[in-house]
């Protein structure tokens, strides 16, 4: 069974513990052993803390890095936000041996602990389809309902895409792919690659502006007649959830990957955390 660090975020243990358990119900199916990382802290947040500080924003991320190394394993995360800082800063870092020795003065002086460069980081999507595989997921499937999804990347999993490769950041198809392995219909809706309307701040500074990107994303959904939304990150998550609850216009359940995959495998639904959700799922 593969092992990996398993990076948990702030969002999905503070809001959306479903997501988690069924992270780890649906990847220990799968064959994938996911490891906690003790002393874990936030990523940080690559939209706000980097673009106050990066020598803090790469400090912290290192020391995250750091934990898995020690640990002697690769992180995965299930979030956007969280797979772009360690993505990012583990691939300056492995690749630059002058920029880490200064982010390891740093991360010295304030925690004794150093960072060597060796840690891979995993977004949960990339690794199903990549390592796992379709045909896997496929049999794992236990049939139930065949639903018209609108998949939502979300800005921060593909790009930026001339590091990260790992599909085509203006025409993906991974994430679509596993959906459909899961028996869902992955529907094509308009302006599909743009961001829920949460990230970079925007929901903190001015949530109208949030959630008016919100309502178009919706609307779009709505027009080519989706049953659910799947996201592959929690805050994503979080920005249709809640958003659909403050504009009352909308009720169409929010799935994160891993609840989905959830269904279809047939686990037991008290271990997805589908009852937390402030728009109800009844799949």
């Amino acid at each position: 069974m593969a092992k990996h660090a398993f990076f948990l975020g702030c969002i999905m243990p503070l809001r959306y513990p479903g997501i988690e358990s069924s992270t780890r119900e649906v990847m220990k199916s799968l064959g994938v052993e996911l490891v906690d990382m003790q002393g874990a802290s936030c990523c940080p947040a690559p939209g706000v803390m980097r673009s106050f500080d990066q020598q803090y924003w790469m400090a912290v991320a290192a020391r995250n890095l750091a934990i898995a190394e020690k640990m002697g394993m690769d992180i995965v995360t299930i979030c956007n936000g969280c797979f772009d800082t360690l993505f990012e800063v583990a691939h300056k870092l492995n690749h630059d041996p002058d920029l880490r020795k200064k982010i390891n003065k740093i991360l010295k002086d304030a925690t004794g602990m150093e960072y060597n460069g060796t840690v891979k980081v995993r977004h949960f999507v990339e690794l199903l389809y990549r390592d796992v595989g379709l045909e896997a997921i496929k049999s794992k499937v236990k049939g139930g309902k065949s639903l018209k999804a609108a998949v939502h990347y979300g800005c921060h999993f593909l790009k930026p895409s001339n590091i990260k490769k790992i599909d085509d950041a203006e025409r993906p198809h991974i994430f679509d792919d596993i959906v459909e392995a899961a028996g869902m219909t992955s529907v094509v809706y308009k302006d599909k690659g743009t961001c829920c309307g949460a990230g970079g701040g925007v929901r903190a500074r001015t949530p109208d502006v949030a959630l008016k990107m919100t309502a178009d994303n919706l609307k779009n959904m709505t027009s080519a007649g989706v049953e659910v939304i799947v996201d592959c990150c929690p805050f994503c998550h979080l920005q249709y959830d809640a958003g659909q609850v403050q504009l009352k216009e909308y009720k169409i359940p929010v799935l994160h990957l891993s609840q989905l995959l959830g269904l279809a495998f047939g686990l037991e639904k008290e271990k997805l955390g589908l009852e937390v959700h402030q728009v109800k799922v009844a799949l």
